[in-house]
């Protein structure tokens, strides 16, 4: 037990009783993540709702020197908002508000506990769109999105988290706060700070606020389906598409078993005999967009696609990205265990290493299942197995050790989108160099001295 009463004490005075949780039953809550094998209560768990609290908090954790885990939505697959060694959740959902919003600079400040869904419903009726749309954004906040440098399909076109981040309110690990980047596009002071905490995983300090980049909403969209008999065939269509001078702003693989589970929870008309269903979207002017899905559709029958289906209306390319986006649960709903990975090659090596999962579903005898994002290389190889089972989960990491390497032997890298978290601890040493991990570890201690701040996460 690290919170004695005169810690649980504090914590009631900074931020009111009504803020602070010790009982059983509610800690239940935040043990968990999205994934489906880490889990650890905490002693209790406190929501902030100013940036004063934050930082008060954080001091008092940096004084006597217990662990502090950072938590928005909960739906990130990594484990890294499971507090791994006790202590305090810092919920920071109750921060939630969208603080400015300026149009005309195309920049928005906001609080860690916004929903993505939220921002973008918000800036929708203003014609403006912040492009990171991880799967889980209906949920997801922006302080998550942020510590974890989410991606999602849009990233083909539109980048990642990091590159819509230009500032940031800052809690370092010792309370002080600090204030990293600007509202202009660019700032070249010094070292850019704001970056290296973007995507740090809860483990260099807590976001209060976020200034975030927009852009203006594409005036037109289309969806298209190209339904493949081979699911390699399909991955290596992406790369045709880009040779041929097009951009789509999102490119989606999903292969029969995905289609078929798809199908059995929300009956879309799915062709569940197809080997692999690739999903395009085309956004920009009107008369480009029409252009370009017929240059995409032709390239698709030419690649081998048995057919392809363009959505007539807006409604119908719901019906596809609903689909799309039901992939997760398809797979985490089938298994009791479920490694959901998410390796990076380069775009050109998609083929091969669906083709090495392939091969090593069919020698082990266990479900290797494909979805993610062909148009950035980024692939979800998710392989069912049941932690229960000590010689099946042990063949299942085995399989997932294989498919790292792999990916590592095709130039790409462990994750994309997700983190380290605790699910990829094991494995850091294998992506980077010595030299690296230990300037990584340099510069937490730096920052953390007593390892408060989301501890046993990324190395072990």
């Amino acid at each position: 037990m690290t919170l004695d009463r005169a810690i649980l004490r504090r914590l009631s005075e900074i931020v009111g009783p009504a803020n602070l949780l010790t009982e059983a039953e509610d800690l239940a809550a935040y043990a968990y993540d999205a994934t489906s094998r880490w889990a650890q209560r905490p002693e209790a768990v406190v929501f902030p709702t100013t940036t004063d609290q934050v930082a008060a908090i954080v001091r008092l954790a940096h004084e006597r020197r217990f662990p502090v885990t950072p938590r928005g939505g909960g739906t990130n697959v990594s484990g890294g908002s499971v507090p791994i060694q006790g202590g305090l959740v810092l919920g920071l959902a109750r921060m939630n508000r969208i603080l400015e919003l300026h149009a005309e600079n195309l920049v928005a400040v906001v609080e860690p506990g916004v929903v993505l869904m939220n921002l973008n419903l918000a800036l929708a009726q203003q014609g403006l769109l912040f492009p990171p749309d991880p799967q889980s954004a209906v949920g997801a906040t922006l302080g998550g999105v942020v510590a974890e440098n989410a991606g999602g399909p849009a990233g083909l076109k539109y980048g990642v988290t990091k590159h819509y981040v230009l500032g940031l309110e800052w809690v370092l690990p010792d309370g002080e706060v600090v204030h990293l980047g600007a509202t202009t596009t660019k700032n070249r002071t010094g070292y850019d700070l704001t970056q290296l905490f973007v995507g740090s995983e809860g483990t260099l300090g807590v976001m209060t606020k976020a200034i975030l980049r927009l852009i203006p909403k594409p005036p037109a969209a289309r969806t298209l389906a190209a339904v493949f008999d081979e699911v390699a065939e399909a991955g290596a269509v992406v790369s045709k598409v880009l040779a041929a001078g097009i951009l789509p702003a999102k490119a989606e693989l999903l292969d029969r078993w995905v289609i078929q589970r798809i199908e059995e929870m929300m009956p879309l008309g799915l062709p569940t005999d197809a080997d692999a269903l690739l999903l395009f979207e085309l956004d920009g002017a009107p008369e480009a967009v029409d252009r370009e899905v017929e240059r995409v559709t032709a390239i698709c029958r030419a690649s081998g696609a048995r057919n392809v289906l363009v959505a007539r209306n807006a409604d119908e390319a719901l019906r596809y990205w609903t689909a799309r986006k039901a992939g997760f649960a398809a797979v985490f709903g089938k298994a009791r265990t479920t490694l959901a990975e998410d390796v990076t090659v380069p775009r050109s090596q998609i083929p091969n290493l669906i083709r090495k999962c392939k091969e090593l579903e069919r020698a082990s005898g266990i479900t290797i299942v494909i979805i993610g994002h062909a148009g950035d290389g980024n692939l979800h190889p998710s392989i069912l197995t049941d932690a229960e089972d000590p010689e099946h989960f042990q063949r299942a990491q085995e399989l997932m050790h294989a498919i790292f390497n792999h990916a590592l032997a095709l130039g790409g890298v462990i994750s994309g989108e997700h983190g380290v978290g605790l699910e990829k601890r094991p494995f850091l040493a294998l992506a980077v160099s010595p030299r690296v991990l230990q300037v990584m570890k340099d510069l937490k201690r730096l920052l953390d001295p007593h390892g408060i701040m989301n501890p046993g996460k990324i190395w072990e």
